[in-house]
């Protein structure tokens, strides 16, 4: 098989299972609170989404359509929030990181946890994010290794 042959299976396999790499992670960051799983692994899963642009596309491509510098700074936007939702719970009289806004939905329904939930949300932007910028710069390293871009 040349090479050629064989980019154009890794950016067609790559290309079609990122959206469902997407929407996994989505979806075990938005359950955590009512399953195993949450923010840290729903975060982690964006290497897996990170190296399926990377496989395809090649470094310079992820670098365009992830930026790495804008991942950096969203980072440090989500400890903000967490921060201010740990807060939260300073400032309505009760203990730091306590869940006070708990009376929302039904047990068991995505909305019931009140600020454990928003929390959890908050860990996985910055678990996501951290998690991007470390691969992307792992990757560049075995891409400089290579003499450049590897496409």
């Amino acid at each position: 098989m040349k090479r050629r042959d064989y980019d154009v299976i890794l950016r067609s396999g790559g290309d079609s299972l990122l959206p469902f790499a997407l929407v996994f992670m989505l979806y075990v960051i938005l359950h955590g609170h009512l399953s195993p799983g949450g923010g840290f692994q729903g975060g982690v899963l964006m290497v897996a989404c990170v190296l399926l642009i990377y496989f395809g596309h090649g470094y310079e491509t992820t670098v365009r359509a992830l930026q790495p510098g804008f991942l950096s700074r969203l980072e440090g936007v989500a400890v903000i929030i967490y921060v201010a939702l740990a807060m939260a719970g300073v400032c309505a009289g009760v203990q730091f990181c306590q869940n006070i806004a708990y009376a929302n939905g039904n047990i068991g329904d995505l909305l019931s946890s009140g600020t454990i939930s928003w929390m959890d949300e908050a860990v996985a932007l910055n678990v996501a994010t951290g998690v991007a910028v470390l691969s992307i710069a792992m990757l560049g390293l075995v891409a400089e290794n290579k003499g450049g871009d590897d496409k």
